[in-house]
């Protein structure tokens, strides 16, 4: 019984030692990972809060003064185009969440099923996600041309010549223009998500309910739903982050006009610092958004983990 018991022991000891070591010996291999994470992002993001505290032109020859929260007083209570790039990007992720989202998972779950030329659907949807994004947007500024552009040309050949616009030099057509151009490019990656997800849901399951008396929809709502669940917090949070960080689209077809009507938090950030050289403006904009996202992405994490604990 001693020599069993050792023997237990020791084999104990085999399986719980490695794992109080194992960040000792992954630790050399997350250093470098770390070292440039904290150069190339963690830096320049807390560099970008600093500044917000400081009035400064950008240029070697002027050395930034400290002004305080004075900053963020001008953003909030002058500062009219920092509000309407807010609410555009508010509109951009409730607007992102509902329909890109939505597209893409009834796609996924129609190319799940088995069809002929399924792959071939599954790469045509997902394609767009490929592309750049300044391409994109210099294709979609072609599309919406008005003289020559495909949707003009497709409406006056239908008879509804009436119907034609501008349609990214108005204001109150501009940014769903532009956000019909994110949907043709945001689809494919959430749909490829949600195919990846599908393959975990438990065909036992969906079986078992389809002896017990269920219909497509119940099936969906009970076993299929559930299954999702890691994988929509995945898509939610990437597209959260990815409608709050949007800029190159907005850039490559209207550059934030017209009229600022486009503008969003990330472009005005940029155009504070860059174009209008008031780092300290641009820094708190950034700070803004950043605070934004946080707002947002963490107490969803926080949720769906509770939920994954019960």
């Amino acid at each position: 019984m001693a020599t069993v018991t050792l023997v237990t022991q020791g084999r104990q000891k085999k399986r719980t030692t490695p794992k109080h070591h194992r960040f000792t010996l992954a630790l050399p291999y997350l250093i470098p990972a770390v070292v440039l994470y904290g150069w190339f992002l963690l830096y320049p993001m807390l560099d970008a809060v600093r500044l917000s505290f400081f009035e400064w032109s950008g240029f070697r020859t002027e050395q930034p003064s400290f002004v305080g929260i004075d900053n963020y007083i001008t953003l909030f209570t002058q500062d009219a185009v920092f509000w309407t790039a807010f609410r555009n990007s508010v509109l951009w992720v409730i607007a992102s969440l509902v329909i890109p989202t939505g597209i893409a998972l009834l796609l996924a779950l129609g190319l799940n099923r088995k069809m002929i030329g399924r792959n071939l659907m599954r790469a045509v949807f997902y394609i767009p996600a490929v592309f750049a994004s300044i391409t994109v947007a210099a294709m979609w500024r072609w599309i919406y041309n008005p003289t020559l552009g495909f949707v003009n040309q497709a409406l006056t050949s239908v008879g509804l010549g009436e119907w034609t616009q501008s349609w990214l030099g108005d204001p109150q057509f501009a940014l769903a223009s532009i956000f019909i151009a994110n949907i043709w490019q945001a689809v494919g990656f959430s749909m490829v998500l949600f195919l990846a997800g599908l393959q975990t849901v438990p065909v036992e399951l969906v079986e078992a309910a389809k002896l017990d008396g269920a219909n497509a929809w119940q099936r969906f709502r009970a076993v299929t739903v559930p299954a999702l669940r890691p994988t929509t917090v995945v898509v939610v949070i990437l597209t959260i982050i990815n409608s709050l960080k949007v800029f190159d689209l907005v850039v490559g077809m209207t550059g934030g006009g017209p009229a600022q009507s486009t503008q969003v938090l990330a472009l005005w950030s940029y155009t504070q610092s860059f174009t209008n050289h008031q780092f300290g403006m641009g820094g708190a904009v950034a700070t803004v958004l950043l605070i934004v996202t946080l707002a947002l992405v963490i107490p969803y994490m926080a949720w769906s983990m509770k939920g994954e604990d019960r």
